[in-house]
């Protein structure tokens, strides 16, 4: 699949699976498409870390509106559908995806329509998991009022320490009394057979996305953070489905021959960075060069390990769902999300770890409350916070960043001989 065993040291080798990803992709949206034209199946609004698993074992098409945002991030649109949500009331202050998403529907404009849809799909219900933050209730109400469709939802606790049968059991609980209002809408009943299939097929993507990810524990590493940010659509938008599990197989391959090959991400890796927080989409590319100029790798993520749930088991699958979906890194207190980064750092061999301080998400900048200075002093591994945020650019000093980057490298450079 590699392409090349030696690399120009100022060229970053794209992974030859962009191809694969790309058709996968296209018949995701294509599967959306036709639902939304046939009306062959129901349509299903789902968090980016909702149940996901019990909508597609029910035979809904599933839309997930954060893939969405990230969508309009990444095409740099962003900031020219906020002010349109914030003259509707939304706060400039609130998640990004959300008043960006609210903002383009608003002017009737969707990067959708490159794949041509009309508009966004319309929803026959809205499903929700409150494990991210709260703001995806207000999201999916905003929609929910539009098109006069129900809206359902998981309310999960947040700050967990300890995971306990307690909390495993209320959040189980949900996710049975939600599926009365599923199957009226479906027009099926819920079979726990097709459930447990459908928590298998999650369960055996999510494995099999931990292991492209840990590919990168390799010195060098063959993927960084900036091409899985790309690579982890399938486990968003696919997860509990054979497409996107037969495309990390693919991406699996490629990253297995490229260790063999000796083929790293980054020409000249000399420095091992991990990424707290979330994505800058609309700067993606240009800290992917900015960093492989800089001989630097970002080699682990907090944000692309969140969709490991690896804790499904289809033997029990309302359980295991809650226990995946409560242990997500987000969900956790500041102790545990301390022992989950300094494990993850010592795993990947990190020399650094730079915290995104996101405006609009509150809920994915761990370094407001002191974390980013307890874990310096655990494991002596310095760190650098940029402020900006996930997908309004008005909120990024690129010039800033870059000096700020370069500086820390340079300081980097000094401690490493």
């Amino acid at each position: 699949m590699s392409e090349k065993t030696t690399q120009d040291k100022s060229e970053l080798v794209k992974l030859q699976s962009a191809g694969e990803l790309r058709k996968t992709m296209d018949g995701y949206f294509s599967r959306l498409r036709e639902a939304a034209e046939t009306g062959s199946r129901k349509i299903a609004w789902c968090t980016s870390v909702g149940p996901a698993e019990l909508l597609y074992s029910m035979g809904f098409e599933v839309f997930f509106p954060e893939n969405h945002g990230a969508m309009l991030g990444a095409g740099k649109n962003a900031d020219k559908y906020i002010p349109t949500a914030v003259a509707h009331g939304y706060s400039p202050d609130i998640c990004s995806y959300l008043t960006s998403d609210i903002g383009a529907f608003l002017q009737n404009e969707t990067p959708l329509q490159k794949s041509g849809f009309k508009s966004v799909p319309t929803p026959d219900i809205l499903v929700y998991n409150t494990n991210q933050c709260r703001e995806v209730e207000d999201w999916f109400s905003f929609y929910g009022r539009h098109f006069k469709v129900p809206v359902v939802g998981i309310h999960t606790p947040l700050c967990i320490t300890d995971l306990g049968p307690e909390i495993i059991k209320t959040v189980a609980e949900q996710y049975h009394r939600i599926i009365p209002e599923l199957e009226k809408v479906a027009g099926v009943k819920f079979d726990i057979d097709r459930f447990r299939e459908t928590v298998g097929l999650s369960h055996d993507g999510c494995v099999l996305w931990k292991e492209v990810l840990q590919k990168a524990k390799n010195i060098p590493a063959p993927i960084n953070f900036f091409d899985s940010a790309i690579h982890m659509g399938p486990i968003v938008v696919m997860r509990g489905t054979q497409y996107a599990n037969d495309y990390y197989k693919i991406l699996l391959a490629e990253l297995q021959e490229r260790i063999e090959q000796h083929i790293s991400a980054v020409p000249s890796e000399r420095f091992r960075l991990y990424w707290e927080g979330m994505p800058l989409w609309y700067r993606l590319s240009n800290l992917a060069k900015l960093f492989a100029k800089l001989d630097t790798c970002i080699v682990a993520s907090t944000y692309c390990n969140s969709w490991v749930f690896d804790d499904l088991d289809p033997a029990d699958p309302f359980e295991s769902s809650a226990l995946a979906y409560s242990k997500l890194f987000i969900v956790r207190s500041d102790t545990v999300k301390e022992n989950v980064l300094d494990q993850l750092m010592q795993e990947f061999s990190v020399n650094g770890i730079i915290y995104h301080e996101s405006k609009t998400c509150a809920r994915n900048s761990n370094n407001r409350f002191g974390l980013q200075n307890r874990l310096l002093k655990r494991n002596g591994i310095p760190y650098l916070e940029i402020n900006g945020d996930l997908n309004d650019p008005r909120c990024y000093s690129e010039e800033q960043s870059i000096i700020a980057i370069e500086t820390f490298i340079d300081q980097l450079s000094g401690q490493i001989k």
